[in-house]
């Protein structure tokens, strides 16, 4: 196992306080949380009305607005089709933007097989979408426009608040994809006036296999359910509840609403050490997307000269890093994400994405940049990569 952890984009380690928590689910209090009998099935619906609070209360959202899933690609499921289906009347038209994740992505191009029409908006190159841009790809008969809150690959932020007011003004539902927000940055629901957002537990320090669709009940939104069968979740999403999971959700979100202020200007810290110290040890480093309006824990970089898949097998042992998103690993294609900010193909496969954690440290941080440094400085001597080839 590699000593140091600097992916936690793609997924973070459960954090022993939730842990905590969520044990006596699996054996003790182990009820149906359907079953509205007896005790065992009390127990477990007190147990996930308690989460969904305290999933509610991070985002800024009330309790009842808050949909359990089995994780943001279900949930991104069931805003984007479920809303596609339940404005039939109204239009068939999605807008997008070009660096969004495949969760969205494809489930657009589905729709787009089915008779849809979707406009991708293209970001610019620090990252973000243009609003007047975005604002002029909406037509009288788009039904939802969905953007992500920040960049699963490279942490940029978009002007979510800036672009839900457009939509709002013509009828527009919005969507955003708030996995890698969450948690990590302040996100209040309501003052962004989002109508569906997206979340993840295990990006924030929880279980895997469980997320969330937060539902703005001011908007009157009635998606069409994707899961039929149980009638669970108010009908909107069927399937015997994953208690436990759930109870680590909520618990890693009121730790997160605790911990998120302080543990932001931390990671932030801990982040730009680690821009300073490449820079200083390698000077050809490029920062993809925007600097300033990124993800606390995010460095995203590319290293001239230098493939960045050979970078990471050289760390693979000490440093566990990634190219960009895990649920692209091990394609050779340049990242789509890349591509849209103007990127060549080979800036793209030089890139190399730190997502700080936790349970960073300084000491770690130090260690990764002299690590860093020495195997860009043997690679580029033995095999530099020029543009538009790849060694």
């Amino acid at each position: 196992m590699p000593s140091i952890y600097l992916d936690h984009h793609a997924t973070t380690p459960v954090d022993p306080r939730v842990l905590q928590q969520m044990l006596p689910y699996f054996n003790q209090l182990f009820g149906n949380a359907s079953s509205r009998q007896h005790a065992f099935g009390w127990k477990a619906d007190e147990a996930v009305e308690h989460a969904r609070q305290q999933v509610a209360q991070l985002i800024g959202a009330r309790a009842k607005e808050i949909v359990f899933t089995s994780g943001a690609t279900e949930a991104n499921m069931l805003a984007i089709r479920g809303a596609v289906a339940a404005r039939r009347g109204h239009g068939g038209h999605l807008v997008t933007v070009t660096t969004e994740h495949k969760a969205v992505l494809d489930v657009c191009a589905s729709l787009e097989r089915e008779g849809c029409t979707v406009t991708r908006v293209p970001v610019e190159r620090d990252g973000r979408a243009d609003v007047a841009r975005f604002a002029a790809a909406l037509r009288p008969d788009t039904v939802l426009a969905s953007v992500m809150t920040a960049n699963n690959e490279i942490g940029v932020l978009q002007p979510v608040a800036a672009l839900a007011h457009e939509c709002r003004a013509r009828g527009v539902w919005f969507h955003t994809d708030a996995v890698q927000a969450a948690g990590h940055v302040p996100l209040d629901v309501a003052a962004l006036d989002v109508d569906l957002a997206s979340f993840s537990a295990h990006k924030l320090y929880g279980p895997k296999g469980v997320g969330a669709l937060y539902v703005r009940r001011a908007s009157k939104i009635e998606l069409e359910p994707q899961m039929v069968g149980g009638g669970q979740e108010r009908g909107l999403r069927a399937g015997t509840l994953n208690v436990p999971g759930i109870v680590g959700f909520g618990a890693a979100a009121a730790i997160a609403h605790a911990e998120m202020a302080a543990e932001g200007v931390r990671v932030a810290a801990l982040r730009d050490r680690l821009l300073d110290r490449l820079r200083a040890g390698l000077g050809a480093v490029t920062v993809n997307g925007s600097l300033t309006h990124r993800l606390p824990h995010n460095l995203h970089v590319s290293f001239d000269g230098v493939d960045g898949e050979a970078l990471m097998t050289c760390l693979a042992d000490d440093v566990a890093v990634s190219s960009g998103s895990a649920c692209a690993s091990g394609s050779r294609e340049p990242s789509h994400v890349m591509t849209a900010l103007g990127r060549a193909p080979a800036d793209s496969w030089g890139a190399v994405r730190f997502g700080l954690g936790r349970g960073t440290t300084a000491d770690e941080i130090d260690w990764v940049a002299t690590r860093v440094c020495e195997h860009v400085t043997r690679l580029r001597a033995m095999s530099p990569v020029t543009a538009g080839t790849r060694a």
